[in-house]
């Protein structure tokens, strides 16, 4: 409930100061290329600020008979207004070095003006100051109010800064360019709302009044050696104001950035002093942060800072539009009491609604009846035999927005009879808490005594649709049901596709496993790590398979499922074959350049991208601990492998059989036994790299947490953070 008023009034914020944010947003970018463009004037003197004000006093009065005022200004120009002998005024630009004239002041153009009016008031005046400065106003209450949903999706304030999980672009994107950003905007609202105050007279600026005696002094006698002018540097000025005749009483005015002084023109003394108040401070700040004069620097973060409030007004409302999108569940044609099958749907975002959407129409098309909504809803249901939940996971392991209440009401709801259940978790493997509170319901319903399970829990990456399909088989199983789903493909964009020569695939191995080798009919930049994009015509369903390598020879080992499509399809290539895919980029799993050691962990099939990996970049120290069923299981890859030690690009292959004994031997038992190389690759700031499934993972990472806990004092999730463990599994 938290969580969703901070969404909703994030959102809500945001729909309504719409029109104000992005007309300031669009005039702040213009207007952030004004103090850029006036600090490439010619007007800026090198070493200015080693200049003294007595030292520009004496040079300026060497030069000219009669000085009005001397000004310098944020860009450190300074500027005079003067007499020349001749009787001539000169206004602009001035050398303080020299006093020499540089040149009058340029006008802002027209186009400036324009946009500065636009974005102060809109061209509405009092009104619009007004609108403009709600608009900074809400502009930061959005910017707080993210920051919050930030800390939420991170999982505490001490990790919004750990690595985001990429999972859609617009999200992705909106959280780590809402972290960079967030600073500059905060000062950009506020500064523009206490401008706007300042503006209306809400906060008001009360100066002292100056007090000077002449009656009592005598200043004109003294002569010190040091006083203000010469303890005074140049760029401290705002405006020095000449004395206006000879007459004692007359007097230099000097404005500082932060007080006002009187001095007597003949002795330097200090005749008054009047310190400014704190608001003249604030305002002067607020207008130098607000505006970005002066600094080439700070005028470029506002105006990266201004690109992205546009981004993030567009990838905002982008996300919101595609989870109202698919939040839409399909109006139930029976009711709750009536239906045999309950469906109960949690989802953050609706991306499960999809799925849940298509398992319902399924059923409806066998001629059973069926209910589906949102496990907030749960109550009884009179006539129901099978309950099936998806849901997702929202931080670190929290419900979704729309399953916050279901355990509770699990627990004070009764069911008058028993029901059948099953559980499908929604999640990514990239998340620690991968399916978390999947497993809380299906450890609740495990305890009600009225549900019953007739499935184990399954897990679902990234929604995969096959995954999803081999789930509805057991399924249609264990209820004797013929459920079929009609789901909605991905659009394949087949332009894109490039194809790929088959140059060698092997036999199935005892394992039903084989390697295939692919060639590129065209030039393509990839390396080992990357991903090769299926599409097969069955189904048109995307299946991923990590790459190595070779030659500019892609290595690919592949494991032949029965009701696999896409494994049965390369396992019917022959030689010459042409095969259409995407080869994607995989940044986060390729070799890293800088590690001199590097740790590659693998089970099954999971080898095929360090068959790349280990024959290539000989400078890298690598240690190979592969898993696999028996001696033969290993025949596929033995020729890389001795490749890679042959030509000293592998330094060590650990191989752990679990068929061959009687006591089986795992993968992370050899890394158990090995615990010094993983000590020493982690000491010198080396890489481990881990492919294949997600229970050797899971039991890899265990071991590797006893290793670092107990030899180098740091549990594994520091080395996790640190992206030190890089993982590819499935």
């Amino acid at each position: 409930m938290t969580l969703s008023i901070w969404r909703y009034s994030h959102l809500t914020l945001a729909i309504t100061s719409f029109v104000f944010v992005f007309l300031a947003t669009i005039t702040g970018i213009i207007l952030a290329f004004q103090p850029i463009s006036e600090q490439m004037q010619p007007f800026k003197i090198e070493s200015v600020n080693q200049l003294d004000v007595d030292q520009t006093i004496t040079t300026f009065k060497d030069k000219y008979p009669e000085i009005i005022n001397i000004e310098v200004d944020a860009n450190q120009f300074v500027s005079a207004s003067v007499i020349t002998a001749d009787g001539t005024s000169l206004n602009g630009y001035f050398n303080p070095k020299t006093a020499a004239f540089l040149g009058e002041k340029p006008e802002i153009s027209a186009f400036f003006k324009f946009t500065t009016n636009f974005h102060r008031s809109l061209f509405l005046k009092g009104i619009g100051r007004f609108f403009v400065g709600l608009g900074s106003f809400l502009l930061f209450l959005i910017a707080i109010t993210g920051s919050i949903l930030i800390v939420k999706r991170q999982s505490g304030i001490k990790r919004i800064f750990a690595k985001v999980v990429n999972e859609n672009f617009s999200q992705y994107w909106h959280v780590v360019l809402g972290r960079l950003s967030l600073i500059p905007i905060i000062i950009i609202t506020l500064t523009g709302v206490y401008l706007s105050l300042l503006k209306f007279d809400l906060i008001s600026e009360k100066k002292q009044k100056h007090t000077v005696d002449f009656q009592t002094t005598a200043f004109a006698e003294k002569q010190p050696d040091i006083n203000i002018f010469n303890t005074t540097r140049l760029t401290e000025v705002v405006n020095l104001e000449f004395p206006f005749s000879e007459d004692e009483e007359d007097y230099y005015i000097l404005k500082l950035k932060d007080k006002e002084v009187l001095v007597h023109q003949y002795s330097g003394q200090v005749l008054s002093q009047v310190d400014y108040p704190m608001v003249t401070f604030l305002s002067n700040l607020s207008l130098t942060w607000h505006t970005g004069k002066g600094s080439i620097l700070w005028s470029i973060i506002l105006l990266i800072a201004c690109l992205n409030i546009l981004f993030f007004i567009y990838s905002g409302f982008k996300m919101t539009i595609e989870r109202r999108k698919n939040k839409a569940l399909p109006k139930n044609k029976f009711t709750k009491d009536k239906a045999e099958v309950i469906i109960l749907v949690g989802s953050e975002t609706g991306q499960s609604y999809a799925l849940a959407t298509a398992f319902y129409k399924g059923v409806i098309a066998n001629g059973i009846t069926v209910y589906i909504s949102d496990l907030n809803s749960y109550t009884t249901y009179k006539n129901a035999k099978q309950l099936v939940v998806f849901t997702s996971t929202y931080g670190e392991g929290e419900a979704p927005i729309n399953a916050k209440n279901f355990i509770t009401l699990l627990k004070s709801v009764p069911q008058e009879q028993t029901i059948n259940y099953a559980v499908v978790g929604f999640g990514s493997l990239k998340y620690k808490a991968y399916c978390k509170y999947a497993q809380m319901v299906d450890a609740s319903l495990q305890l009600h005594p009225n549900f019953t399970p007739n499935l184990q829990l399954q897990k679902i990456h990234n929604q995969s649709q096959s995954t999803f399909k081999d789930w509805l088989q057991q399924w249609n199983t264990v209820v004797g049901t013929n459920v079929s789903l009609v789901l909605d493909n991905p659009t394949i964009k087949t332009k894109k596709q490039q194809t790929f020569k088959v140059i060698n695939k092997t036999l199935l191995n005892v394992d039903n496993t084989f390697v295939l080798q692919l060639k590129p009919t065209k030039k393509i930049n990839f390396i080992s790590g990357d991903l090769l994009a299926v599409y097969p015509k069955q189904d048109g369903i995307e299946r991923l398979y990590s790459i190595g390598k070779m030659d500019n020879q892609i290595v690919i080992s592949v494991k032949k499922h029965e009701f696999g499509v896409c494994s049965t399809y390369f396992n019917t290539l022959q030689k010459e074959d042409v095969v259409n895919a995407i080869i994607k980029p995989n940044p986060t799993f390729n070799l890293p350049v800088n590690a001199k050691r590097v740790v590659l962990i693998a089970n099954g099939t999971g080898i095929g991208p360090f068959l790349g990996m280990i024959n290539t970049n000989p400078q890298i120290e690598k240690h190979l601990f592969w898993g696999g069923r028996t001696k033969q299981s290993l025949s596929l890859y033995q020729k890389y492998i001795d490749s890679g030690l042959q030509h000293n690009t592998l330094s060590s292959f650990n191989v752990a059989f679990s068929q061959e004994q009687e006591v089986k031997n795992y993968v992370q038992d050899i890394v158990a036994k090995n615990a010094a190389i993983i000590t020493q690759v982690l000491e010198d700031d080396g890489i481990i790299m881990i492919c294949g499934s997600v229970a050797m993972q899971n039991n890899v990472l265990e071991v590797l947490n006893h290793i670092t806990t107990t030899k180098l004092q740091l549990p594994i999730s520091f080395y996790i953070d640190n992206q030190v463990i890089k993982t590819d599994c499935y």
